[in-house]
């Protein structure tokens, strides 16, 4: 998986395979293009999980240049072809299968991408974070970042945005304790202070570090006051729109 850098924090990734490229949330098309072309590759597919415009603002400009399909949940909003995906829709692509899932919050309209051991997250999951809530609930991404936890340990989790430093000091700061998420701000700040990105990041670490996947926890549960899982995930992300 190839992480194009665009606007200030995203990742447009690009899955490649001989000549051919998938691209995942082509939020600008300029950075795709360029890479497209240095090269030789053609695209061959797009993958859309929700509709901010840093998802899709390259997608049509994409379109003026290949002719390929491009697979999202179904949105008014969109303004280009695509296949409509729901829930466990499966598509092949390089000889991998990926699956749909449906995971709302962030948006109300949102899903994930899961094969071959990798997952395309959107704004659902970041690394030690999760994504604000506009039109979704915060139960709505509750349930579909526990969703998302049933996945295997080992699954790549390759989220849209460089958000990590900042999530894991915010972590630190509701669970100080955590010897795993003092190891992983050391491990992912050298990465970024040699240009690298910290993603993407593994679900089993996501589960030990990420403070919105450890909702059952004693540090979290105090804070909020709360053994309710849901009213602790709602307080965490309230506390996170403030920090």
């Amino acid at each position: 998986m190839i992480p194009i850098p665009a606007f200030s924090d995203n990742y447009l990734w690009l899955m490649v395979q001989g000549h051919q490229a998938v691209a995942v949330d082509p939020g600008d098309a300029a950075p795709v293009l360029a890479y497209l072309q240095q090269h030789n590759l053609t695209l061959s597919a797009i993958l859309v999980t929700h509709h901010h415009s840093d998802h899709i603002g390259g997608v049509n400009v994409l379109l003026g240049q290949f002719n390929c399909p491009v697979y999202a949940p179904h949105n008014p909003v969109f303004d280009f072809p695509y296949q409509t995906v729901v829930e466990a829709d499966e598509i092949t692509l390089f000889g991998t299968t990926f699956k749909v899932l449906n995971v709302p919050g962030h948006t109300a309209i949102h899903v994930a991408y899961y094969g071959g051991n990798s997952l395309f997250c959107g704004d659902t999951l970041f690394g030690c974070g999760c994504g604000r809530i506009f039109d979704g609930s915060a139960e709505q991404l509750y349930v579909s970042l526990q969703k998302i936890a049933q996945l295997p340990d080992d699954t790549l989790v390759y989220c849209a945005h460089e958000y990590t430093l900042n999530n894991i000091r915010f972590a630190l700061s509701v669970d100080p304790d955590n010897t795993a998420l003092q190891a992983r701000q050391q491990t992912d700040q050298k990465l970024r202070d040699q240009g690298l990105p910290t993603l993407p990041s593994t679900l089993k670490l996501e589960k030990a570090t990420n403070p919105f996947l450890r909702c059952d926890t004693a540090a979290l549960q105090e804070i909020a006051n709360s053994s309710d899982k849901l009213t602790v995930f709602r307080m965490t992300r309230e506390l996170k729109n403030n920090f």
